[in-house]
């Protein structure tokens, strides 16, 4: 099994690739749900990714609802910054997934609403902006991989 990385309707290619790249250097599974904002073979995207694509397990999905419909009894944090939790609170587990909407909205706020004991967040400075979604996603996929000791991971040279 392995941790998953869910980007929800994505906007900016580079973003997408850059986020398959950490995937693909951790181990982690990559959702990509539609609609994205971009072709999958963009080639900003590829050049984002640079020669990793290989080594990504990348999953697409057709929309929000069709995703979460393939969840059964799979724990999942959606990623905002109005979060309940800060994301080093939470107790990660093998096969967890965390989801990051579009970059220029966030998830739904319906959503974030049904789920509020999922939502997490990064802690910033106050009256800033959000993260770009690739670093938060790094952020928080390696404290997921710290707190399981990064399973399947090259500890050592």
């Amino acid at each position: 099994m392995s941790l998953n990385i869910v980007m929800v309707e994505p906007e900016i290619p580079q973003n997408t690739g850059n986020v398959a790249r950490l995937c693909a250097a951790a181990g982690a599974r990559l959702h990509l749900v539609r609609p994205f904002g971009f072709q999958l073979d963009s080639k900003h995207m590829k050049r984002a990714g640079l020669d990793y694509w290989e080594f990504v397990d990348i999953v697409t999905h057709d929309s929000l609802p069709e995703f979460m419909a393939s969840l059964s009894s799979e724990r999942f944090f959606l990623a905002t910054t109005s979060g309940h939790h800060s994301y080093h609170d939470v107790q990660y587990r093998d096969g967890d997934y965390i989801m990051f909407g579009p970059e220029s909205r966030g998830l739904p706020k319906e959503m974030l609403r049904t789920y509020p004991d999922q939502t997490i967040r990064i802690p910033m400075a106050k009256q800033r902006r959000s993260l770009n979604v690739a670093n938060s996603a790094a952020i928080i996929l390696y404290e997921a991989l710290r707190q399981l000791d990064f399973p399947a991971l090259i500890k050592s040279m």
